[in-house]
Order: C-alpha cells, then sequence, then structure tokens
C-alpha cells in the first residue's frame, strides 16, 4: 500500500444496502489497517471551501501586530489565534514550524451540555471570516457523524451510538498556515510526527503536499488525495474506545524541498471531539481473550486535558 484508500460516502448514503456495507467493510478495513482513508462525495461545496480558503489567507496576510490581538490568554490554544511554534508534538521541544486559529463549537439550544465552551474569537477586520468558517465547521461536523455511523456498524454497535456525543462535541476546525521557509531548520518540520487526540480528523489541504503517514512496517508514504476527497483519519479517542481495533496512525508534514521553501502551505483539519463526559472505556465488543483490555477508564474530557499539557498548549 503506497498511498492511503479512497472511499465514497455516496455509497454509505444510497438506499441499496449492498453499497452501504460495501462502504463500512472498506472503511472499517482500512481504521484497522492504516488509520486512513481519502473520503469523495463530501458535504462540503466547491463554493464553500473556495470561500473558507479565501478567508483564511486573507486573515494570516494580516500585520503580525493584528492578529496578535486575537491570541487569548488563558484559552490554551482552544480558541483564536495561536502564533508561529507555539505547539509542538508530543515528546518533542521543537515548535512545529505553522501559526493556525481556532473555531470551536457553538452549540444548540437544547444541547443539554454538562460544560461551558468558550466563546468564539470575533476578527472585526473580516467581515465574513467567521461566519464561513462556522459554516465550514458546520459541513465537517455532519459529514464526521456520518463516518462514525459506518464505524459502529463495522465495530458491531447501533448505527446512530456516536450521535449524541459526537453532536454538539467539543470539536475545533483548525485552519493552519505553514509560512515560507527562509532558513535551515534547526530539528523543526511544519508539523512533526504525532496521533491525533480526538475521535476522527476530517482535513483539507492535504492535496498540496507534505502529508506522510506511517505504515505498520515503518515506512513513511505520502497521502496524496484528489483535490476533492478530504482525508479522514482515527484518533487516539477513537483507537482507545476499541481497544486498539482501529488504528490511529501517527502522522506528519514533512517540509518541502529546498527549491519550494518560499511556498507557503495552507490545510484546514477539523478535530471532532465527543462531549466532553463521554467515556473513553474499551468497548465490550472490541475485548476478547486475543485482545484484552488494554486502557485504564477516562473520559473524554480528562483525555484532552493530559493531551494538551504534553503537545504544550495547557500548563500544567
Amino acid at each position: 500500500m503506497n498511498n492511503i484508500p479512497s472511499v465514497d460516502l455516496a455509497d454509505f448514503l444510497s438506499d441499496d444496502p449492498d453499497r452501504k456495507q460495501k462502504f463500512v467493510n472498506e472503511i472499517g478495513t482500512a481504521y484497522e489497517e492504516i488509520g486512513f482513508v481519502a473520503l469523495k462525495h463530501h458535504f462540503l461545496s466547491d463554493e464553500l471551501v473556495d470561500e473558507l480558503y479565501k478567508e483564511v489567507k486573507l486573515f494570516f496576510d494580516l500585520p503580525l501586530e493584528t492578529k496578535k490581538k486575537y491570541e487569548i490568554e488563558g484559552l490554551a490554544g482552544q480558541r483564536g489565534y495561536i502564533s508561529f511554534g507555539k505547539e509542538h508534538a508530543k515528546g518533542k521541544k521543537e515548535g512545529d514550524l505553522k501559526e493556525f486559529w481556532h473555531f470551536g463549537q457553538e452549540p444548540a439550544e437544547d444541547a443539554n451540555l454538562t460544560e461551558e465552551y468558550p466563546d468564539n474569537v470575533q476578527v472585526e477586520e473580516l467581515q465574513d471570516f467567521n461566519h464561513v468558517g462556522m459554516e465550514a465547521y458546520r459541513m465537517l461536523e455532519k459529514t464526521g457523524i456520518y463516518v462514525l455511523r459506518a464505524l459502529a456498524l463495522h465495530i458491531g454497535l447501533k448505527e446512530t451510538y456516536f450521535d449524541h456525543w459526537a453532536s454538539n462535541g467539543n470539536s475545533i476546525l483548525r485552519p493552519i498556515h505553514y509560512p515560507p521557509i527562509s532558513e535551515e531548520p534547526k530539528g523543526a518540520v511544519r508539523a512533526g510526527a504525532h496521533g491525533d487526540i480526538n475521535l476522527i480528523t476530517l482535513l483539507m489541504g492535504a492535496s498540496t503536499g507534505g502529508l506522510q503517514v506511517l505504515r505498520k512496517d515503518g515506512e513513511w508514504i505520502d497521502a496524496i488525495p484528489q483535490e476533492d476527497e478530504l482525508v479522514i483519519n482515527v484518533g487516539d479517542m477513537l483507537e482507545r474506545l476499541t481497544n486498539n481495533k482501529l488504528r490511529s496512525t501517527v502522522h506528519r508534514v514533512i517540509n518541502p524541498p529546498k527549491e519550494e521553501w518560499g511556498n507557503p502551505r495552507y490545510s484546514i483539519p477539523f478535530f471532532l471531539h465527543p462531549r466532553s463526559e463521554m467515556p473513553l472505556n474499551c468497548l465490550e465488543e472490541c475485548i476478547d481473550e486475543e485482545n484484552p483490555k488494554q486502557y485504564e477508564d477516562i473520559t473524554a474530557g480528562d483525555f484532552l486535558h493530559q493531551r494538551l499539557v504534553e503537545i504544550g498548549l495547557l500548563k500544567k
């Protein structure tokens, strides 16, 4: 396998039970073997994608002093602007060569949450930035919930098992800007090798190159989707919940060849998190004699807190 498998959400959404089961089998097998797929026929329109990239580029082109006023102390980087080099991969000291923005959940009035999410930070200079960002957030959340429905069936759960936990969950949309590289990086890369924290990640912008996935045999392979496909991978929460049945695969964004250092890179991952009170206790359906329970019981909120400390966004 030299590239990640491609799957078609239209199969799952069709009225043909065989097509639906085909999608469940394909994505389930891919997530057991490599933890990544490229997904076509998601809910993002080309127009919305173009509009989002336009707004994101306009924001990152603002002067640094303007962007810095949206870097809010005390939010652990969970909303607003996070400046260049602030985040690092778990176990690394060098900051990643990126700056980024976080849009967070704006829950429905009837969400009945046990926690209060921080408000999103509003960008005064760009009147369309926030509403375009949140429109994309909703379409990615919708796509992610359908992927989780397929995975629930693959695991042997009720199809809607994840619906409550993922709807109004603590998800994050993260537009990232990797600026041009001006000098030899001292041990730093655009994004160090890491696994994602959340249930699943839906990524826009991987078609520009640089994303690599670690195969089971220890070889790094390029993840190169078609331009209209999202890259979707398993996060650590889902690996833990399924007792390692579904794989959270280590991945990275490598620096480009020297002749391309002058080119910026943009990507926009959506980290689908559940509500913080969701138990990540290993599912009984994923425990047997050959694969005994691998993890202690923990909630999604406590697991997230641990990981934010480990990657440098939250102080102990």
